[in-house]
C-alpha cells in the first residue's frame, strides 16, 4: 500500500495505491492520521482510482478517519472508485458519509 498526498486550494488529496485490507490498514491508518493531523486543508478528497482491493478491514480505516474528521468539521469525499470500490460503498452505505464526487 501507498499513501500518497498533497494540498491545493486549502484540499486534502489523497492517492491510495494498492490494497487495503488488514495486512496494510495499521500502514495505512498511522500514515493517514499523520497526514491528517496537518492544519493546512479544509476539505479532503480520497482519489480510489489506484486501490486495487478493499476488504473490511479497510472500511474501518476510512470509517475511522472519518470520523476523526467529522469532529473538526472537515468533510472527506470519494473519487474514482474502482467497481470493486464502488460495490462496498453502495452497499455499506459509506456514501452517505463519504460522498462520490466526480
Amino acid at each position: 500500500m501507498q499513501v500518497k498526498s498533497r494540498v491545493h486550494n486549502k484540499c486534502l488529496y489523497v492517492l491510495l495505491c494498492g490494497e487495503l485490507d488488514e495486512h496494510s490498514a495499521s500502514y495505512t491508518r498511522l500514515t493517514l492520521d499523520e497526514i491528517f493531523d496537518k492544519p493546512n486543508f479544509e476539505k479532503i478528497i480520497i482519489d480510489l482510482s489506484e486501490l486495487s482491493f478493499m476488504d473490511s478491514t479497510g472500511i474501518g480505516v476510512l470509517i475511522g478517519r472519518y470520523k476523526r474528521m467529522r469532529e473538526k468539521d472537515i468533510p472527506i469525499y470519494i473519487t474514482n472508485p474502482s467497481s470493486h470500490a464502488e460495490k462496498i460503498f453502495k452497499m455499506t452505505g459509506l456514501y452517505d458519509i463519504m460522498p462520490k464526487i466526480v
